[in-house]
């Protein structure tokens, strides 16, 4: 691809990183394979106090094909991980692209409806979970395709004096799973591959075949699986290795974003163990957990949304810290205010770091990241400059015509990490993927920014209506349609809210249906109806009942106008 036919102003500011790159071609498995071989005993991963050499990890992910092969998962099928960030979910995520499948990656604490939509969307044939949430896949699972449950626990992945401790604690607070629950528990799962009698259970797959689905609002806000390959995993490790010229093998990556979000796989699970680094996972992330983590284990590298950032200054556990082992701290999932970066970097400064955060930017369409801002140059509110064979075009916002630099319009990328497509939704993936006359396939992000001309970009906004709450992206529009499918609703409306932990929280604002009193009971309803149905991470914090909704010139719910009072509020208290 010659970079002629592309504007590309960012080339002579990259620094030591290159523009182009040469990708590796075969499968996820492989990528990581070739490295246990050069690395067999280096750390790839530590849990819990417990750490695991490449070579064990080879060994234990091969073992877990085995075993996939024996259930009866064959290539092409689709296989549910919902699981946090542990050792089990690093095996069978591998072992699925070893026997040909396709991982389904989802949030364990997913609804049951939604888990129900991910198992029959992706027509799963299998599913892991943890014993903790066995009870809502096995609500809804006799209504999906699932044949196998596996069931895996966090003590198994424990070593001995962890293990007396969570069972202590953590450990009494699970319900048993019934004796006779048509469940396979992960350590006989793993029995099974004593049975497995196919020479062949490696499958070779291309860059090209699909590989693992993760979900998202995409463009217009309704869930859609997002179809990645083997290339557009394996090309996001090799970038970020390429705009990180300070990493070295054994590099240690503090990996609390969790595995169903592109960024917690992309970028700090994948990259790492497929360039040699080594993971300290996280399994349920806590501002507190995670602040001991990057000084127990002399953190190189850190990845977070700007939540987290908030979070860490104000730990009293971080006085006295020393970071002077952080090579690179990222930002991504959210703007990172221009306040919020110049508190963090003093931050760093003051606990001995010799570095800065770096912003990002990228969508689950290209995997996550494909942004960047360099190490050698930082402007100011720039959420940086392109990785390596990666293209960015400000459009007017729907069309293919380049706006001029400096001003506003729609971003759109192109490059080695863009999807496949949207899992069974051709119109929505034509939207969104355009091909241009320079050739290149060009992901409409909906999302509006500006490019300098050196080629740094501005992130301004979205254009799709999306909450991020911790990191999470959460979509007005799929609680709203929960909320009106209940029979005491006769109309929903539901905004951000400002947080200064979260960023911003959920609130719900309904028209009752005639006849409903407008009472706390209702409002205990609907909530523990909400909790039944939407995810935990995107739940209304409150429910507040409307008369009358305000309306735009169109006769749509004028949400805007909601945020604006809501903000009103808000100011009027803190004025008190």
């Amino acid at each position: 691809m010659s970079d002629s036919i592309v504007r590309t102003p960012w080339k002579d500011y990259m620094g030591e990183v290159p523009m182009h790159l040469e990708y590796f071609d075969g499968s996820m498995f492989e990528a990581v394979e070739q490295i246990a071989k050069k690395y067999p005993v280096n750390i790839a991963f530590t849990f819990m106090g417990k750490s695991t050499t490449y070579r064990q990890m080879i060994r234990e992910i091969e073992q877990c094909a085995k075993a996939l092969k024996t259930i009866g998962v064959r290539e092409g099928d689709k296989v549910t991980i919902a699981m946090p960030n542990c050792p089990q979910a690093i095996y069978m995520f591998y072992a699925v692209n070893l026997v040909g499948g396709i991982a389904n990656m989802i949030h364990p604490l997913s609804a049951e409806k939604e888990i129900e939509f991910y198992l029959n969307a992706s027509e799963s044939v299998a599913a892991v979970t943890l014993d903790q949430f066995y009870n809502k896949f096995e609500k809804v699972r006799e209504r999906t395709k699932v044949v196998n449950m596996i069931i895996a626990s966090v003590r198994d992945a424990l070593s001995p004096t962890i293990k007396a401790g969570y069972m202590l604690t953590e450990g009494r607070k699970i319900e048993k799973i019934p004796e006779d629950a048509p469940v396979i528990m992960w350590k006989d799962f793993m029995k099974l591959s004593h049975s497995c009698y196919y020479k062949t259970y490696k499958v070779k797959r291309e860059g090209a075949d699909p590989a693992v689905i993760l979900y998202s609002g995409g463009t217009t806000g309704t869930t859609k699986g997002i179809v990645l390959t083997n290339k557009n995993f394996n090309a996001l490790g090799q970038q970020v290795i390429a705009a990180n010229p300070m990493f070295r093998p054994g590099d240690r990556m503090l990996a609390a974003m969790p595995l169903f979000h592109g960024f917690g796989l992309g970028v700090c699970v994948h990259t790492m163990l497929s360039q040699g680094g080594r993971c300290i996972l996280i399994p349920r992330f806590t501002a507190k957990s995670y602040a001991k983590q990057i000084v127990k284990y002399k953190c190189n590298f850190i990845a977070g949304v700007p939540t987290l950032y908030e979070a860490l200054l104000r730990l009293p556990s971080m006085d006295g810290a020393n970071l002077s082992s952080l090579k690179g701290v990222f930002s991504g999932g959210d703007s990172l205010s221009i306040e919020l970066k110049k508190k963090f970097d003093k931050f760093l400064y003051d606990h001995k770091a010799s570095i800065q955060v770096r912003e990002g930017y990228g969508t689950t369409e290209t995997v996550t990241a494909c942004c960047l801002t360099p190490p050698h140059m930082f402007k100011e509110g720039s959420i940086g400059l392109p990785f390596p064979d990666t293209y960015i075009k400000i459009v007017e916002p729907d069309t293919d015509r380049e706006v001029p630099y400096g001003q506003e319009g729609e971003i759109l990328l192109a490059g080695p990490t863009v999807m496949k497509e949207y899992m069974n939704n051709p119109e929505e993936t034509a939207q969104t993927l355009r091909t241009h006359a320079d050739g290149l396939t060009w992901v409409y992000t909906g999302d509006l920014g500006v490019m300098d001309e050196q080629g740094f970009i501005y992130f301004r906004g979205r254009a799709k209506r999306m909450i991020i709450s911790s990191g999470y992206n959460v979509y007005p529009g799929q609680i709203e349609n929960i909320l009106d499918a209940h029979e005491y609703v006769q109309m929903s409306c539901v905004i951000g809210v400002p947080d200064p932990y979260k960023m911003q929280k959920v609130k719900a604002f309904v028209k009752l249906a005639q006849g409903v009193p407008a009472t706390e009971e209702t409002k205990q309803v609907l909530l523990a109806y909400c909790r039944k149905n939407v995810a935990k991470y995107a739940m209304p914090y409150d429910i507040e009942f409307k008369e009358d909704m305000p309306k735009t010139l169109v006769g749509k719910v004028a949400y805007r106008q909601l945020e604006e009072e809501e903000l009103a509020k808000i100011k009027a208290a803190e004025e008190k």
